[in-house]
């Protein structure tokens, strides 16, 4: 198969960034249409670093709930929020475009069992802990509510990441009909997590708190798939029709973490997609690997 050939490849001239390139790039050929960003960064090592695509703009689906999540730990550095507040929980949100109400389709939801808890407050820690583990919709419109989308755009530049913009929440049908849609870059998205693993998106309290949300997440068939089992992965995903993201933090066996994210449009199938990821995943692996002895590199 091509993905074993590359990996031949990657360990024949493995500390040769170029070599790495050409194997994403001869893999991602492979898939007809595909638009695909990716950035691998050593956090022990600046220039060990591999950006393609790096600021082409995608569609951010739910990997715009990670800058969400920051702000809500900053305003709880401020001391403007607190993670046990109740939060009433309400299916009704205001559409930026002219204040008017829509309501979010429990079917579109990767968390449907929090629709069964409307009505009541829910504290902002589990809302949060939703909105990534699970991907909640209902707990990320809950946040979004409650820390301003604004103030998340404005956090993201204050991290350094200059083109990513959260505009608004979830299925806001008429924003989505005049293009006003979240976006991200896989540059932006991996400064965002860089800040994180480093302690540099909050105080370190809330980096950590953060780092064990990204941890517990439920939703394992992207890069967590490409990684030798056991391989401790903060990340988040994000799916829409012909969409497919994810964005993580690995901690790898016998090194230092590395961050990789890989965004991808324009490929209707899933399956697809997440093949794709998936190899993206291994081959990156396999390059950040290469000075690490096999027994802590956990060799497949």
């Amino acid at each position: 198969m091509l993905q074993t050939a590359l990996l031949v490849v990657l360990a024949a001239a493995p500390s040769n960034p170029g070599a790495l390139r050409g194997a994403l790039q001869a893999r991602i050929a492979q898939v007809n249409g595909a638009s695909v960003a990716v950035v691998y960064q050593d956090l022990g090592d600046a220039k060990d670093a591999l950006f393609l695509e790096a600021d082409r703009s995608f569609h951010a689906a739910s990997t715009m709930k990670v800058p969400v999540m920051v702000e809500l730990f900053r305003q709880v550095d401020a001391g403007k929020l607190s993670l046990t507040q109740p939060i009433p929980l309400v299916n009704r949100f205001a559409s930026i475009v002219d204040g008017s109400p829509y309501a979010l389709d429990v079917k579109d939801d990767e968390d449907a069992t929090l629709y069964e808890r409307l009505g009541e407050a829910v504290p902002a820690r589990e809302l949060v802990e939703r909105m990534i583990t699970r991907s909640s919709n209902l707990a990320t419109n809950a946040v979004i509510a409650l820390v301003d989308a604004r103030k998340v755009t404005q956090t993201l530049r204050s991290l350094g990441a200059k083109q990513m913009t959260v505009l608004r929440g979830v299925e806001d049908g008429k924003a989505y009909e005049k293009g006003l849609n979240n976006s991200a870059t896989a540059r932006d998205l991996a400064t965002v997590l860089a800040a994180i693993e480093r302690g540099q998106a909050a105080s370190a309290r809330s980096t950590e708190a953060m780092r064990t949300i990204l941890l517990a997440q439920e939703l394992n068939d992207e890069i967590p798939a490409g990684l030798p089992p056991g391989t401790r992965v903060a990340h988040k995903t994000g799916q829409i029709t012909a969409v497919l993201h994810d964005a993580a933090i690995v901690y790898p066996a016998g090194r230092t973490p590395y961050v990789l994210v890989v965004l991808t449009s324009g490929i209707p199938d899933e399956a697809v997609a997440r093949a794709l990821i998936v190899d993206i995943a291994r081959s990156v692996h396999a390059y950040a690997m290469r000075s690490v002895p096999s027994a802590a590199a956990g060799v497949h």
